[in-house]
């Protein structure tokens, strides 16, 4: 394989279950960062047929901006996608239609493709960001160097773990959000034990996410004797927020209580340092985050509450992020190897 030049922008895309953002980039950095998203759109996966249907699009539109010529010599893309890489698909059960990397590469004449999961890239990313364009949910000294810890709850419940090294770090991306439900509670486990009845493995995944939050609701309905009026997590959420309905606001409160506690998990598992929350769900909770037990149940781990103490955990935007990730570990690496699960 040919080396690339460095001058030549390539496409970078960051495909969730709801939401795919596609970026054209340069390899020239601001200083901070080592790329720069020269245009970026953002698409509803559930509207187009594809990935590849998007990134033709995205080439198209470059059409009519100032990036028009960089667009007829695109021969290379990043993508970072939720799911991992057999053979020559994507495999996952969120998004709404196959990948083929084959089909992506024949469809837009892309030579290199290069393949990461989507936290895996937004974890990369995290060596760009700065305290200021976070929000604080656990506040903690500067943390010292380590392992830091990304997560959070959207269509799926997605997580990865920068590791720091030389000369450059690396990232481990985990399938955490398929761990087995813990319940910490009476009222946890009565959940536990509706959502068994649907099948005989239940997930964090399965209560952290959106898809998670409507079955969240279903099971409280059901436990409340009372009946169930919302069809979709945001319907779910934006009750909860509103206060009018006490079944969306336990729903909330038990899915804020089942993130502390895995969060605190995890940041045991891989002995982080530094914690950040993404996602999708989030940011339009983060008011009522700091108001539930997310707290109580992320210290509650016996005599490690003390390592914990010493953990600040902050929550990001997705915004750039994932585009920035694939991108910056695209030029770092993913280049030299063709293709990445």
């Amino acid at each position: 394989m040919s080396a690339r030049s460095s001058n030549q922008p390539f496409l970078a895309a960051d495909v969730g279950g709801t939401h795919a953002r596609i970026g054209l980039v340069s390899g020239k950095g601001d200083g901070r960062r080592p790329v720069s998203v020269l245009h970026l759109h953002r698409y509803s996966c559930a509207d187009w047929p594809g990935l590849a249907a998007m990134l033709r699009d995205f080439v198209t539109q470059l059409e009519n901006t100032p990036h028009a010529t960089a667009a007829a010599g695109i021969r290379e893309c990043a993508v970072a996608c939720a799911g991992c890489v057999l053979d020559d698909v994507i495999v996952n059960g969120n998004l709404p239609w196959p990948v083929s990397i084959s089909a992506i590469r024949e469809g837009l004449g892309i030579h290199n493709l290069a393949v990461i999961n989507d936290f895996e890239a937004v974890a990369y990313a995290t060596q760009f960001i700065d305290a200021a364009e976070t929000r604080a949910i656990i506040d903690a000294p500067t943390p010292l160097p380590g392992p830091v810890l990304v997560m959070g709850p959207g269509t799926g419940l997605g997580s990865a773990v920068l590791l720091p090294g030389e000369p450059r770090a690396r990232v481990l991306a985990t399938e955490a959000g398929q761990i087995s439900l813990a319940p910490g509670n009476d009222r946890e486990i009565e959940i536990l034990r509706l959502l068994r009845r649907e099948r005989s493995h239940v997930s964090f995944e399965d209560a952290l996410s959106g898809p998670g939050l409507l079955k969240l609701y279903r099971a409280l309905g059901e436990l409340r004797g009372g009946p169930v009026h919302w069809t979709t997590p945001a319907e779910v959420t934006a009750a909860a927020l509103e206060g009018n309905d006490p079944v969306a606001r336990e729903v909330l409160d038990v899915f804020c209580g089942l993130l502390g506690s895995f969060v605190g998990d995890l940041g045991l598992l891989y002995g982080a340092r530094a914690i950040y929350l993404a996602g999708g769900i989030l940011p339009r909770i983060h008011d009522f985050l700091l108001g539930s037990t997310f707290a109580e149940r992320y210290f509650n781990k016996g005599v490690m509450r003390a390592w914990l103490q010493q953990v600040p955990v902050r929550l990001i935007e997705h915004g750039q992020l994932g585009v920035i990730g694939a991108a910056g570990w695209f030029l770092d690496e993913g280049h030299a190897r063709g293709q990445e699960a």
